[in-house]
C-alpha cells in the first residue's frame, strides 16, 4: 500500500464538529448577553461594589461564579502555556471581557487545523 497524504476535504464529521463549536460559540455569545444587557438596563454595573456584591448574592451565585472563574483561569492559563495560536493573549482578554462559553468554542475551531492542512507554525509571543 502506497503512503497517500490525507485528503483536504473536510469529512462530514468534521464538518459537523466545526458547526457544533461554532453553534456553541454563537449560543455562548448571545445568551449570557441577554442577561448582561438586563443587568446593564436595569441599573447594574461593573463597578466593583456593584458587581462583586451581586455574584455573591446567594450560594448558587457565589458557586456558579467561583466556577465559571476558576475555568477561565485555567483557560487563560492553558492558551498562555500552549501558545498554540498567534496572540494568546487576546483570547485570555476575550475570555474575561466576552464570556467563556463563546470564547472557549472559537479557540478549538482556531486551534485545529482542517484535516490535511499543513499545522501552523509555532507563534512567537
Amino acid at each position: 500500500m502506497p503512503n497517500t497524504p490525507p485528503s483536504s476535504a473536510e469529512s462530514p464529521a468534521d464538518r459537523r464538529w466545526r458547526l457544533a463549536l461554532l453553534l456553541l460559540s454563537l449560543l455562548g455569545a448571545v445568551l449570557p448577553w441577554i442577561f448582561n444587557l438586563r443587568w446593564f438596563a436595569a441599573g447594574g454595573s461593573v463597578a466593583p461594589q456593584v458587581f462583586w456584591p451581586a455574584t455573591a448574592a446567594n450560594d448558587l451565585t457565589t458557586a456558579i461564579t467561583i466556577d465559571v472563574y476558576l475555568a477561565a483561569a485555567a483557560f487563560a492559563a492553558w492558551v498562555l502555556h500552549e501558545r498554540r495560536v498567534r496572540r494568546p493573549w487576546l483570547w485570555v482578554l476575550g475570555c474575561f471581557g466576552v464570556g467563556l462559553a463563546c470564547v472557549l468554542p472559537l479557540y478549538l475551531l482556531r486551534r485545529e487545523p482542517l484535516k490535511g492542512a499543513p499545522p501552523p507554525a509555532p507563534s512567537v509571543r
